[in-house]
């Protein structure tokens, strides 16, 4: 196998990045930004959550499909970033449909909730184009004896990366003053310009191939045959932990900026300060894990990732409180203790069953088994973790704001329950374990 030059790496690197951050974005920001500017409503969140999760679903699999068939994925990546950027701008521009205030209400809150859901859609649509299907894929494609570590540790470390640098970069652009537009037409230009810049540098693998299997109908649907999916033992348990895992971190994570910013009184900048230090010492401790995954301890370390998640978020819901902290320092021990624990957790996670996963893809069918992975990891996590937590936010956080109309907040209690409900994920770990110690021996 030739070498990979300069071009190679600074576009695993820079595409890896750049997509995770703006992942990171809308995981993170997306959710203050339909707080601070639309209405303070869990339920838009949750339509905004499960939309987007069955757009990168239909993307996923559609173009998944279609760039097997191809034996191409350049043009995917090229034009998904293209238009991901795009549509992250548009998204922030629905801020001004209520005159950028968050107050807005009838049938000015109705058009603007809806417009958020469907921009998110959109731009949810085209980033699993550009970067579930088309990137991933295209890193597998060139992976080889001579860069499979190489390649394993950006995998595993670009959402790390992307997560931090998501959380301080965009609370530094979104600031004190809730500037979410600063944020979003940042990140947007960023996103084109790599993707113009795959036009012309990127190239696809010379060993990828087209792979027809009859016509596109019945390669399309033929990755929906449920007996054939189930005959991969080991990776329908690894897709239900991932599953699982993922119910329980959507239900607290996608409302953790919320619960920071508008439960525990922090403004934008200083809660992304808050969790990128949490962080940042996370990354650290997460990096020796890298060897031991090299020597397959990698059930080990999901089971130990999903005990140290449960312990951070724990704490967080026991033992933080608005009266226990000082919103104007940094200097808040437990919080920054529990950020900690739980980024160590899902850190550990996702780079384990990450490299575990994509181990079993069969080789002829990567983008469209990336596309079953999505729906572990994106659809079914994003559609029923609001029905857990939206209940929760509406009956423990329910207050009247200075407008005199009635919110709601994410308290301490979503996390105590989002602790508990992490645990479960051990079971289908359980199983996997397993199949992996009888497949290695």
């Amino acid at each position: 196998m030739k070498k990979r030059g300069f071009t190679f790496w600074f576009l695993v690197w820079g595409l890896g990045i750049a997509g995770q951050i703006c992942w990171n974005m809308e995981n993170q920001w997306f959710n203050t930004f339909v707080y601070a500017k639309i209405a303070k409503d869990p339920t838009i969140i949750s339509w905004m959550v499960a939309i987007s999760a069955i757009a990168t679903t239909l993307s996923t699999f559609l173009f998944g499909c279609v760039s097997d068939r191809r034996g191409k994925r350049k043009p995917f990546i090229a034009i998904g970033y293209i238009l991901w950027g795009v549509f992250t701008i548009v998204f922030g521009m629905t801020q001004f449909l209520t005159g950028g205030s968050g107050a807005g209400r009838g049938s000015v809150l109705i058009v603007a909730g809806v417009s958020v859901v469907i921009a998110d859609a959109i731009m949810s649509f085209f980033g699993s184009m550009g970067n579930d299907v088309g990137f991933n894929t295209w890193m597998n494609d060139h992976m080889d004896e001579d860069n499979r570590g190489q390649l394993g540790a950006a995998m595993a470390t670009q959402p790390v990366i992307g997560t931090i640098a998501g959380t301080v970069i965009g609370g530094m652009l979104v600031g004190a003053d809730d500037n979410y537009m600063r944020l979003f037409l940042v990140m947007g230009i960023a996103v084109i310009l790599f993707g113009i810049y795959c036009l012309f540098a990127m190239k696809d693998s010379p060993y990828t191939k087209p792979s027809i299997r009859g016509s596109f109908s019945q390669q399309f649907f033929s990755i929906f045959n449920v007996k054939e999916y189930i005959k991969h033992k080991e990776l329908v348990w690894v897709n239900l932990s991932l599953a699982m895992y993922f119910i329980a971190f959507n239900m607290y994570f996608t409302h953790l900026g919320n619960y920071m910013i508008y439960y525990l009184g922090f403004t934008a900048d200083m809660m992304g300060y808050m969790e990128g230090i949490g962080l940042v010492l996370a990354m650290l401790a997460v990096i020796p894990s890298t060897k031991l995954i090299n020597k397959g301890y990698i059930p080990q370390l999901c089971q130990v990732s999903v005990i140290l998640n449960c312990i951070g978020v724990g704490i967080l819901g026991l033992f933080v409180r608005p009266e226990n902290v000082n919103v104007k320092t940094l200097m808040n021990p437990t919080l920054l203790i529990g950020i900690f624990i739980l980024g160590l957790g899902y850190m550990l996670f996702l780079q384990s069953i990450s490299v575990w996963g994509k181990q079993l893809y069969p080789e002829d069918a990567r983008g469209q088994f990336e596309g079953i992975r999505i729906v572990f990891f994106v659809l079914i996590p994003m559609i029923v973790a609001p029905l857990i937590s939206n209940p929760i936010i509406m009956r423990s956080g329910q207050f009247v704001d200075e407008n005199g109309f009635v919110a709601y907040l994410p308290t301490h209690t979503l996390l105590i329950v989002g602790a508990v409900l992490v645990l479960i994920t051990l079971l289908p770990l359980h199983f996997a374990k397993k199949i992996y110690e009888k497949r290695v021996k």
